[in-house]
């Protein structure tokens, strides 16, 4: 549960920073005091706040500093929709504002500079999803694409996982990926080639992340029907630190051998 103090508006933050500085409200901080500044329904959650702060030692001043300082980090917060669109595919749902998936995974690979990250379940009709992606390869030979997708283990299929993996790179290599273009750097989870089933795994996580602060999340495969036709929702984050959580998780995965490299 938060904290009532960061439930507040700054403008009301401010008005306790003014009031606890003049000395219009101090110890003990009780309702009956904190409602002469906020509302009567804010009140007694407030005053608790601030009197178990008084009762860890906070001072006056340190006090009105920090209520002043939540002011100003509250009022600097970009609003939500601001850091996050909605992605979706599918039939026009008559009148939702929404970005289309093909097209935001179609831009995020175009506008890339530094770093592509690539994270899919299924991939079918490759080439032309991906296009855009391996023309900006060429565009900026210094961008460094990897890709973490699943290779799958056929029911009946005995050949050993090293096979699969060869199969998997010479499939990708003529038939997922645009011809004369360079490669990314493609990773899998050993595990979903395990022979028993009950130990075999699926990466069924499907997302981009671009430059470190582009992050996307969705239903939909890197497949023609996925981006353009079934019906899929997603999320675009523009946010740093919601970027680097998942990249830091993969990244993770590739040093503790969870993931291995296939090509």
């Amino acid at each position: 549960m938060k904290d009532p103090l960061l439930l507040l508006a700054p403008s009301d933050l401010r008005t306790l920073a003014v009031a606890i500085a003049s000395g219009r409200l101090s110890e003990p901080y009780l309702a009956t005091s904190v409602q002469r500044f906020l509302s009567p329904g804010t009140a007694d959650e407030v005053a608790s706040s601030l009197q178990e702060l008084a009762a860890l030692g906070v001072q006056t001043r340190a006090l009105t500093k920090l209520l002043e300082l939540l002011a100003t980090a509250i009022a600097d917060r970009p609003p939500l929709e601001d850091i996050i669109d909605l992605v979706t595919t599918g039939p026009d749902s008559g009148g939702l504002a929404s970005r289309d998936t093909s097209v935001v995974v179609r831009d995020l690979f175009h506008n890339a500079k530094d770093s592509v990250v690539v994270v899919g379940y299924a991939v079918h009709q490759g080439r032309e999803v991906f296009q855009a992606l391996a023309d900006r390869m060429i565009e900026n030979p210094k961008l460094d694409v990897r890709m973490y997708l699943d290779i799958q283990r056929k029911i009946g299929d005995t050949s050993t996982a090293s096979e699969l993996v060869r199969r998997f790179e010479n499939r990708f290599r003529s038939s997922q990926w645009p011809p004369g273009k360079p490669l990314p750097q493609v990773f899998y989870d050993p595990r979903s080639l395990e022979l028993e089933r009950g130990k075999c795994a699926a990466l069924h996580a499907k997302c981009i992340v671009v430059d470190g602060c582009e992050l996307f999340l969705s239903s939909a495969n890197f497949t023609e029907a996925a981006q353009q036709k079934n019906i899929e929702l997603g999320v675009l984050f523009h946010s740093a630190p919601m970027a680097a959580r998942v990249l830091r998780f993969f990244t993770s995965l590739v040093e503790s051998g969870r993931l291995k490299k296939a090509f």
